[in-house]
């Protein structure tokens, strides 16, 4: 059934990119890329497509600028979304339905097909507008960010072809404001390790209380850990903080033993840690596997994950983007609170490479349902947010 919203060709083109269903697992992306090239075709402008790793394509679509020998912007966003229990929305996921009361449910509206498609509507409605800018703006599209950006940004961003591209300074995701006038911004992340603890032992007999048992050593490390994390949930707590100032730490996985009546040979834990960014991140390794050799003899540390440490984006007058970007919110009634992003997002590729990356996200007034049930966002936030990646952008390419 038709509503008022179809004949808005805005949200036509939004609504076009959510119907694709680039969902975990096994994505083709091949829509994408082919919906993105009619973009480019429609802003005249040229467009790279990059499969450093076969299937997972990499899309640029790039204006240029008045000096483009100046280090270029990277407005980055990705093309996949994490899966949906359909069975749970009140619309269907893929099919970009607008209610009556102007909200569009689909998945990507806020993470993160929405932020693309304000990328490329600010620069449509920029060049429309006879704006020119200093510094030449390139708008990439990346796979798989959601199950780690491994064979997305990450081999992008370490490629000759990202580094002839010359950036100076990127934007990726954030978090929508459920209020007014507040934008969420991340400078930083913190860093993402996976590990599994293994504790050995000679198997023997369920009733006897045999010495250093698998079970013993596997407590003592569990202990610990859990009373880190009480720790870090307490300055969490009584600090006022937010997620991504201290490190968490869960307890994810149990494995081993053969049967309930046989002291077990080896036991397992696995934890997902994110360490602050704040933390000497080789004290804490040290700390772990001083643990580990308290713990008892065959008391094996073994990464799953381990990711090096990235540096902060600098959020002060050093800065000259950041400086950028507080002046254009200013000029339009916004606040900026930055803080470090408790999750994981494509920009730590970016700063590991030595860029200065700010995630942002220009929707306020929303509900953050990032990987939730019946995403969505307001027809006029979508609209609003365009208007704010405009000003941001000519504010960060002019520096």
């Amino acid at each position: 059934m038709s509503n008022k919203w179809d004949d808005d060709e805005v949200l036509e083109r939004f609504r076009e990119y959510l119907r694709i269903p680039s969902v975990h697992p096994d994505i083709d992306y091949g829509d994408c890329v082919k919906f993105l090239k009619k973009q480019a075709e429609q802003l005249d402008l040229p467009v790279a497509v990059y499969e450093l790793v076969p299937g997972k394509p990499v899309v640029v679509i790039t204006w240029k600028g008045l000096e483009p020998d100046q280090p270029a912007i990277l407005l980055n966003s990705h093309m996949d979304v994490v899966p949906v229990y359909e069975e749970h929305w009140t619309h269907p996921p893929f099919a970009a339905h607008v209610s009556e009361d102007g909200f569009i449910y689909a998945r990507g509206t806020q993470d993160m097909k929405g932020i693309g498609m304000m990328n490329l509507e600010a620069v449509r409605n920029l060049k429309n507008a006879g704006v020119r800018l200093k510094r030449t703006v390139h708008i990439s599209f990346v796979p798989d960010e959601e199950i780690g950006g491994q064979e997305g940004m990450r081999v992008f961003s370490e490629s000759e072809e990202f580094k002839k591209l010359n950036i100076g300074f990127g934007t990726d995701e954030s978090i929508p404001n459920p209020g007014p006038n507040v934008l969420i911004t991340f400078h930083g992340e913190r860093t993402s390790r996976q590990i599994k603890i293994t504790a050995r032992s000679n198997p023997g007999h369920g009733a006897l209380l045999g010495e250093d048992t698998a079970g013993e050593k596997l407590y003592y490390i569990i202990d610990k850990f859990m009373k880190l994390r009480a720790e870090e949930k307490r300055k969490l707590d009584e600090r006022n903080l937010w997620f991504g100032d201290v490190t968490t730490i869960n307890l994810t996985q149990l494995e081993g033993g053969v049967q309930v009546n046989v002291l077990p040979e080896s036991l397992s834990a696995s934890f997902d840690i994110r360490i602050a960014t704040d933390v000497d991140h080789d004290e804490f390794e040290e700390m772990i596997l001083r643990w580990c050799k308290e713990a008892g003899q065959d008391v094996i540390l073994e990464y799953l994950v381990k990711n090096p440490q990235v540096n902060n984006t600098k959020i002060d007058d050093s800065n000259l983007f950041w400086v950028a970007i507080k002046k254009a919110a200013n000029e339009m009634g916004l606040t900026l609170n930055p803080v470090i992003c408790p999750g994981a997002t494509d920009a730590r590729y970016v700063r590991q490479q030595g860029i200065p990356s700010i995630n942002m996200s220009p929707i306020m007034n929303t509900p953050v349902l990032l990987h939730s049930h019946d995403e969505r966002i307001h027809v006029d936030e979508f609209k609003a947010g365009i208007k704010r990646t405009e000003k941001f952008l000519e504010a960060i390419a002019n520096v």
